[in-house]
């Protein structure tokens, strides 16, 4: 939380484009539990064995990516990690001369790119150009 002399411009999650690697993987794997569920005995503990680990998959992912905060203040730019232990990276928005945005073809379609601001850099930030603003004051 930041100090009240300061104002926050931005809170944010990661573009939700970072969760399709981890869907992408338990998909397949749910397809074939689910086959091997239908097929019945004796292939039926092996079919749950593989809903449950897509379903572990798919629910890692999504609590990384529901537990990951970008923040922007008028101080300074932070993202924030983590449920159990918290992961905080900060960059003092005086420090910072310059703030980069890199952004592929598929990045530039789906609205996300990589920020960088000083030591920090940021994978996945939904529209990274108004947040680039913010950052630079």
């Amino acid at each position: 939380m930041p100090p009240p002399s300061e104002r926050v411009r931005l809170v944010a999650r990661l573009h939700g484009v970072v969760l399709a690697p981890a869907l992408a993987r338990a998909l397949p794997l749910a397809a074939v539990g689910g086959g091997l569920v239908v097929l019945g005995w004796p292939a039926t503990p092996a079919g749950a064995v593989a809903l449950a680990l897509a379903a572990a998959i798919a629910l890692r992912a999504v609590w990384r990516w529901e537990r990951t905060r970008l923040l922007v203040t008028s101080e300074r730019l932070v993202i924030v990690t983590g449920t159990l232990r918290r992961t905080r990276a900060e960059v003092p928005l005086a420090r910072v001369r310059t703030v980069e945005i890199e952004q592929g073809v598929l990045g530039r379609l789906l609205g996300y790119g990589t920020l960088v601001a000083g030591d920090l850099e940021v994978p996945y930030v939904p529209d990274p150009r108004t947040v680039a603003e913010l950052a630079g004051r």
